[in-house]
């Protein structure tokens, strides 16, 4: 049930990158990106970023200009994006990891959360090549990360995870750390607790997301999600409104 779920919300996303609104973001990044204009449309870029292998460099010339615009105006669809580019990198983290959690749902929710975390600190100024293995490595270090301080309440004597060793050694993890600014990092925190306690679905945490961490309205994100101002601006009252009502003690 839980794979199926998974397997309906990218083809949901999927889905959604090929709207108007996506493809004219695609047409501004290919005005300074001479190589992202042999691609038509955002499909053929995720054909191309799944084919060959993570070092192809020219991999590094699409996401490269992704990471800068999120990082300068960050928009929610670039999350989208790279979260529908990086499925198959997670989908398969999810199951080498499949150790770490009994609970498959849980897990996968937690590779999602760790995996917009990394995305959202990536500087490509500091780190401009190998992006496909910067953000895989650092998606498993830092799930790893959380999973080890849950590890050392409940299990105080577990040895440290060797993969974790040989996944440095053998792909260079880069431990230097752009960390979110506090009050971000706190309020990433609170939605992942309210989305771990149930009280948030994924579509809901990914939208509070966008408006409280980084300023996307209700237009911005209808006109993303493709539905009317109206239907967005209820969705979010009552992700609102639920969370006031856990705030107030009244849930």
């Amino acid at each position: 049930m839980a794979y199926a779920s998974r397997d309906r919300n990218r083809e949901q996303l999927e889905k959604e990158i090929q709207g108007e609104g996506y493809q004219d973001l695609l047409r501004g990044l290919q005005e300074g990106e001479p190589f992202l204009r042999r691609f038509g449309n955002w499909d053929e870029v995720l054909a191309f970023m799944r084919e060959g292998t993570s070092r192809d460099p020219h991999k590094d010339d699409i996401l490269r200009p992704i990471f800068r615009a999120h990082r300068a105006d960050g928009d929610a669809r670039w999350r989208t994006l790279l979260m529908v580019i990086f499925w198959p990198g997670l989908a398969s983290i999810h199951r080498q990891k499949r150790t770490w959690d009994p609970d498959p749902e849980e897990l996968w929710q937690n590779v999602l959360w760790t995996f917009l975390r990394v995305v959202c600190r990536i500087d490509v100024d500091r780190r401009p090549v190998r992006l496909v293995q910067k953000v895989f490595n650092d998606t498993v270090h830092d799930l790893h990360e959380e999973y080890r301080r849950t590890w050392d309440r409940t299990q105080p004597e577990r040895p440290w995870d060797d993969e974790i060793h040989v996944l440095a050694v053998g792909h260079g993890i880069d431990f230097d750390r752009i960390a979110l600014e506090e009050l971000r990092e706190a309020e990433l925190r609170k939605l992942h607790g309210h989305r771990k306690a149930g009280r948030l679905g994924e579509t809901d945490f990914l939208l509070l997301i966008g408006m409280r961490i980084y300023g996307e309205s209700v237009a911005d994100y209808a006109r993303r999600v493709g539905v009317g101002y109206e239907a967005a601006k209820k969705r979010r009252q009552r992700a609102e409104a639920t969370l006031r009502r856990v705030d107030d003690g009244s849930a």
